[in-house]
This record gives C-alpha cells, sequence and structure tokens, in this order.
C-alpha cells in the first residue's frame, strides 16, 4: 500500500483520534533510527495490519521529541478535561453527602485545572509554531468538531468554581465566575455557529456513511454554556443581572438544542440505512446523551431559578405566576428529553455489545462526559420532585462514570507516555515539504531528540 493511498484512507476513517496508520511510540522510534531500520507501524484494531515504512533518511526533526507531541496535539485533547471536570461535579451532585466526597471533588477540580491550562497552552504553542496546521484542521472535516470540547471543559471549571468556592470566598468570585462565564458563551457560540457555516459551505459533499454523533460536539457547546449560565445566575446577587445571564441563557439553550435533534435524526438515519459505526468511533453512540442530559438539566435549572429571580424583578408586568409556569414547564420538558435520553442510552449499550472487542483511543473519553451530564440530569429530578428513584439512579450513572473515568484516564496515560495518542490525521493535508535531514551528522541528531 502506497503512502498517498494508506492517507486517503486515514482522511476516510471517522475515527476520533486514533486512525488505522497508527504511530509508532517514541522509544522505539529512536531505536530504528539508532539501528538504520525501517520504521513500522501496524493497526491496534488487529483486523488487519497496515505497515508504513520509513527509513531514516526519511525522518524529519518533526517526527520525534517535543515537535511531534505539539504538531499533533489536536483538540481532542480537551475532552479529557470535559471527563475529569464531569468527575467533579458529580462528586458534588450525588445526592448522598460526605465530608470525603467533597475533598475529592476539589481534588479532581484542581486536576482537572491544570490539565485545561496545559491543553490551553500546549494549543497555543502548536499554532504559534506552526500556524499552517491552523487552517488545515480547520477545514479536516472531522477534526474541526472537537473544537467544541474546549468551551465545554472550561464550563465544567466555571461550574465547579461555583459550586466549590463561591460559598466560602464571596462576592468576588461571583464576579468572577460571571466573567468567565461571558467568555465561556462567546468562545461556545462561535464554535457553534462557525463550523455549522463551515460544514454546509465546503464544496464537496459528504456522503451520509460518513456522519457520525461527533457531528454534537459544536452544537453541546452552546447547551453547556447555557446550563453554566442557570447556575450563575442562581448565585448572582444583582437581580437585573441575574435576569440578563436567564434571557441570554434561554436564547443560547434555543439556538443549540432544536440543532441538535436535527443532527439526531441524521444520525439516526445514518444507523438505519448503513448500520452500525466503525469500531473505531463505535464509543461516539455514547455521544446522543450529551445534549440530550445537558439540555434537559439545563431547561430544568433555568426554570428553577427564574422561579426565584422573576418575581424580585416583577417581571412580565407583576405577574408572579409567571415563574412558577417556566419552572413546571421546565420540570416536562426535561423529563421528555431524559426519556429520549433513555433510549439513545440503550442504543448506545446495544452498539457497544455488538461491536466489541473496539480498540482504545482518544474516543473512549465519549463515555464520560455524556454519561456524565445523563447522570446529573437524573440527580436533578430527584432533587426537584423529589424522587428517590432518580436519586438512587443518578448515583448508579455516576457511579459508572468514577469507574470510566478510571479505565480510560489509564489508557490515556499509557497511550500517552508510549506516544501512540499523539497522531493528527489533518496533518496528512499540510502541502508544505519540510525539510529532510542529510547524511550521518543530521540521523544522530534525530535519534538524540
Amino acid at each position: 500500500m502506497d503512502e498517498h493511498k494508506l492517507e486517503r484512507l486515514a482522511s476516510d476513517n471517522p475515527a476520533m483520534t486514533m486512525p488505522a496508520n497508527q504511530t509508532v511510540s517514541r522509544e522505539k522510534l529512536q531505536r530504528q533510527v539508532s539501528k538504520n531500520q525501517p520504521i513500522k507501524s501496524s493497526n491496534p484494531s488487529g483486523d488487519q495490519e497496515i505497515v508504513i515504512e520509513k527509513s531514516p533518511q526519511q525522518l524529519t526533526k518533526y517526527d520525534v521529541g517535543w515537535r511531534r507531541v505539539v504538531r499533533n496535539f489536536s483538540p481532542s485533547w480537551f475532552s479529557v478535561t470535559m471527563g475529569t471536570g464531569i468527575v467533579s461535579l458529580l462528586l458534588i451532585t450525588i445526592p448522598f453527602k460526605a465530608r470525603w466526597l467533597y475533598w475529592i471533588s476539589v481534588l479532581f477540580f484542581v486536576l482537572n485545572t491544570l490539565l485545561f491550562f496545559s491543553a490551553f497552552l500546549t494549543s497555543i504553542l502548536r499554532y504559534t509554531l506552526y500556524p499552517e496546521i491552523w487552517f488545515v484542521m480547520i477545514a479536516d472535516e472531522t477534526n474541526s468538531l472537537f473544537l467544541g470540547t474546549i468551551p465545554m471543559g472550561f464550563a465544567t471549571l466555571v461550574e465547579c468554581w461555583i459550586f466549590l468556592c463561591v460559598p466560602y470566598w464571596g462576592a468576588w468570585s461571583i464576579t468572577f465566575a460571571w466573567a468567565c462565564w461571558m467568555i465561556d458563551c462567546v468562545a461556545a457560540a462561535a464554535v457553534t455557529v462557525s463550523l455549522t457555516v463551515l460544514l454546509i459551505s465546503k464544496s464537496d459533499q459528504q456522503p451520509l456513511h460518513r456522519i457520525t454523533a461527533a457531528q454534537l460536539l459544536p452544537i453541546a457547546a452552546t447547551i453547556v454554556a447555557a446550563g453554566t449560565g442557570a447556575e450563575v445566575a442562581g448565585v448572582l446577587q444583582n437581580s437585573d443581572h441575574a435576569l440578563g445571564t436567564l434571557i441570554a441563557s434561554y436564547v443560547m439553550w434555543g439556538m443549540a438544542t432544536p440543532l441538535a435533534m436535527t443532527v439526531l435524526v441524521m444520525y439516526y438515519q445514518r444507523l438505519a440505512l448503513h448500520k452500525l459505526p466503525p469500531r473505531e468511533v463505535v464509543v461516539s453512540s455514547f455521544l446522543p446523551l450529551g445534549p440530550l442530559g445537558m439540555g434537559g438539566y439545563t431547561i430544568l435549572y433555568l426554570g428553577k431559578v427564574s422561579r426565584e429571580v422573576f418575581p424580585r424583578v416583577e417581571f412580565f408586568h407583576n405577574l408572579t405566576i409567571a415563574g412558577d409556569v417556566v419552572y413546571i414547564l421546565g420540570v416536562f420538558v426535561a423529563l421528555i428529553m431524559w426519556g429520549f435520553g433513555l433510549m439513545w442510552l440503550a442504543f448506545a449499550l446495544a452498539t457497544i455489545y455488538k461491536s466489541r472487542p473496539f480498540p482504545f483511543n482518544m474516543g473512549w473519553w465519549g463515555f464520560t462526559f455524556p454519561l456524565g451530564v445523563f447522570a446529573v440530569s437524573t440527580i436533578e429530578f430527584g432533587v426537584e420532585m423529589p424522587s428517590l428513584f432518580f436519586r438512587v439512579l443518578g448515583t448508579i450513572f455516576g457511579v459508572a462514570v468514577i469507574i470510566l473515568w478510571m479505565v480510560v484516564v489509564t489508557g490515556t496515560a499509557k497511550g500517552a507516555w508510549s506516544g501512540k495518542l499523539f497522531y493528527a490525521p489533518c496533518l496528512a493535508n499540510l502541502k508544505k515539504e519540510e525539510k529532510q535531514p542529510k547524511g550521518i551528522e543530521d540521523k544522530e541528531k534525530v535519534a538524540s531528540k
């Protein structure tokens, strides 16, 4: 199989971050360079072996060392912050309280903060040193979708700040959370609108069988921002500011939720006509739980806060019942969305069962955040109704998410250490030819990096 055909195969594979042409580990690469051996890589799924032979003379400085990590640091790595953030939120919202759960939640919040800003600084370094990668990544119809994970990961930090810091740190922490939420709103809305426009304005047509649930990622970013806005409005001391935050959150919910339903229709049609997705992206079948779970939680929480804010600002011309009406409508809309999400959960579990075993890749983080927000929505039903059934079921979902986080973070740590997870398929589209090292001296430089 020649290199051109292999790159085309990689671009046609809608796998989230680990396509068939898997990269080799850094240690193995250095050994092969030092021994003047060709570089080989195989498909981790085990179905077939795709071998890439690349002699040391073909190596560039971008194939090894920190440059390889930075160049291949795709936006999908922010899904790690989403999964870690939702674990922290679950530990906060689990209805069966314990002091040790609070401190574990604080630990996850600190860890998530470090992960997010490490990923953010690495991304800045990537596009500063290699600005051409930005345009290639934006043009890639799969990789660009993961830009939605950036505002969603940041939103989990804002939510944890509200629940963990605001009760103890006073008014300035509320203002800080409000300002961070505004930044998140701008980023989320920009991602949702811009990526949707890019999708529909491309000249080349995308076949239906290549549609995956990853199309929901940029849309879900705005839904998550709306849910964060509801929580921010609940702690704002100025009633007018709280009202404005609520209205903006309702607008963002309306921008994204119906659009997410539209994508779900397309995705269901794709499943009905072309059956189950490839094993490399089968975990994406859990992604519909994200907009459904977070969308239901958002509309419920917006109604809950509106019932308190509307009377204070005399909204709807002193109609005191307005807040109650919005709250009741929110509960039933959220309940309908939760039921719809329950169906997609059944579809996802059946898909996972029929597609096993499937290779580990960064897409496994799709287990955590969608199921996590669905668990948060379930717990909120148990609090508002109140219902022991929903509280227990939400806790079961939450424990499952925490266990899944442990499994996925272990696989991610192993893949990151070996270098296997640092691969950006969109780099195959770079037109710029990088200068190749020549001679023994250059080969030794490559081997030392």
